[in-house]
């Protein structure tokens, strides 16, 4: 059976010195007693710094060693969204270079989704175009954009031309806005809790706009097993049936749900069964979230347990069917 990780993340020494020299105010490297560094985004402490971020020979070992046949790497936050346009634009070209070396080092294992200057539309159409020329699968992006929703009208380009080329697009989640006044930061629940936040009030809200019906072609993808739509999908129906307030969508929420894609980084049991109640397994793949921290023989067991049919699928066959590998 072929497994498939569609949900893991690179970066690399060029990013790195990008960041030391031009992250200010927006990103600094911090350090914690033991010597480790870590990354602050805009005033939150986010992810260590380790060394598979940056080695693709440890990856290759590591994906070995768990059983994983093919990982399709992204930057993950604070992506591309931080300094000017020009640092934006040059984070995009240093990452697509540095996954598509590693896909060309390594074609049998490695794919990557494109990194874009999302906040620079034309710039991000000659960066696509760029990453597509290199081997590209899908593109990247988080749920919000420096503040910007992914609905904004800003993006609508970006959107259409994604869209043109039938690329899947991966919404992963970032550091919420008002991060500072939740506290998310003092007992590090940026990424256990905020990130899910984030993830479903984006999706959420690109649904309620009407986005999924001016782009009923896009092929989205929802992070960490689409953070807590699941479980709140009939509230979000009930809600919309019966609240009054402008409704551009005519068909209930969770319908639209239906219809979108996610990967299986969950580590209960019974939320990937929701999670397949609501999409089903056609449209689940599997994700580690590596090399952050991520439990693998736990992910790989809770969809091994599932029946042969479903496991199949999540395992590798709806990956190769969307990303046409």
């Amino acid at each position: 059976m072929t497994v498939i990780d569609i949900h893991t993340h690179s970066l690399s020494e060029k990013w790195l010195n990008l960041v030391r020299e031009k992250g200010k105010p927006d990103l600094e490297i911090g350090t914690h007693p033991n010597g480790n560094e870590f990354l602050i985004e805009f005033g939150t402490p986010s992810m260590g710094l380790t060394e598979g971020m940056f080695d693709y020979q440890r990856r290759i070992k590591d994906m070995d060693a768990e059983g994983i046949d093919v990982s399709i790497v992204s930057l993950t936050s604070p992506n591309t969204f931080w300094g000017t346009e020009e640092i934006g634009v040059e984070c995009a070209r240093i990452m697509n270079d540095d996954m598509a070396a590693a896909q060309t080092s390594y074609p049998d294992r490695i794919r990557f989704f494109a990194t874009l200057p999302w906040e620079y539309p034309k710039r991000a159409a000659e960066e696509l175009e760029r990453a597509v020329g290199l081997g590209a699968v899908g593109v990247m992006t988080l749920a919000n954009v420096r503040g910007k929703y992914l609905n904004d009208q800003l993006f609508d380009p970006v959107w259409t031309d994604i869209e043109k080329r039938g690329l899947p697009v991966l919404i992963h989640p970032t550091i919420p806005l008002g991060s500072e006044k939740m506290d998310l930061g003092t007992h590090r629940l940026a990424a256990p809790v905020g990130f899910m936040f984030d993830t479903t009030l984006a999706i959420a809200r690109m649904i309620m706009d009407g986005f999924i019906d001016r782009y009923p072609n896009i092929k989205i993808i929802a992070a960490h097993a689409g953070g807590f739509l699941p479980y709140v999908s009939k509230r979000m129906d009930l809600f919309f049936e019966k609240a009054e307030f402008e409704k551009k969508i005519t068909d209930n929420p969770s319908t639209y749900l239906e219809r979108i894609y996610y990967d299986s980084i969950i580590y209960q049991a019974d939320g990937l069964q929701s999670l397949i109640n609501l999409a089903g397994p056609d449209r689940i793949m599997f994700g580690t979230d590596y090399p952050h921290p991520a439990d693998i023989p736990v992910l790989k067991q809770l969809v091994a347990d599932l029946p042969t049919d479903q496991s199949t699928k999540i395992f590798g066959t709806a990956a190769e069917r969307l990303f046409k590998l």
